[in-house]
């Protein structure tokens, strides 16, 4: 007997119901399946529709997915607001940065003020800049040494915070020999 491997239920059906928008009862278990077997993670397709009807219980009861009937009377899955933050995560979660073959001798600064009454939308912000590679100059102020504007882009929009953050290409920093370091960038 082969092993099963882990999937976040959770994603996959916050995903799938994220893409169709809404998404009827019936149609759950079988649509995520095909999703599965698609990437050839599950085996056993009457194992996976418990996992799947359970984890789709718990959404529901946990305050991600709520039911609805739609015009024709059919009862459908919608994402709450705490499911589509959910799903904005898993988003974010598969982010990185490309990294050229060579450096261009740039520094690209991150600078941003955020207000004191979201600070856990700061404190997310650190975390991902953190996650992503970014080196914290500052509390306020990060460095990369590779081009990632789009990434920014992505951040700012996520989190709702595109005046309160800037981005910048920066030729130098000074007493640099540390960053250089820290980034595999020495000679």
């Amino acid at each position: 007997m082969k092993k099963i491997s882990r999937i976040n239920h959770k994603e996959v059906i916050l995903r799938t119901i994220g893409l169709a928008g809404l998404l009827a009862v019936s149609a759950v278990a079988p649509g995520v399946l095909v999703l599965y077997k698609k990437h050839k993670k599950i085996q056993y397709e009457k194992q996976s529709r418990n996992y799947i009807n359970r984890a789709t219980q718990n959404l529901i009861k946990d305050g991600f997915v709520e039911i609805k009937i739609n015009e024709q009377g059919i009862k459908c899955l919608r994402l709450t607001n705490r499911g589509q933050e959910a799903l904005k995560e898993y988003a974010l979660a598969g982010l990185e940065i490309k990294k050229p073959w060579r450096w261009d001798h740039k520094y690209r600064v991150i600078i941003f003020d955020i207000k004191e009454f979201k600070r856990g939308t700061r404190d997310k912000l650190r975390h991902w800049l953190e996650h992503l590679g970014f080196v914290r100059l500052q509390n306020s102020v990060w460095v990369y040494p590779y081009d990632c504007r789009e990434v920014v882009i992505l951040l700012k929009a996520n989190f709702k915070i595109g005046k309160e953050v800037l981005y910048m290409t920066v030729d130098s920093i000074e007493n640099d020999k540390w960053l250089k370091k820290e980034f595999g960038l020495a000679r």
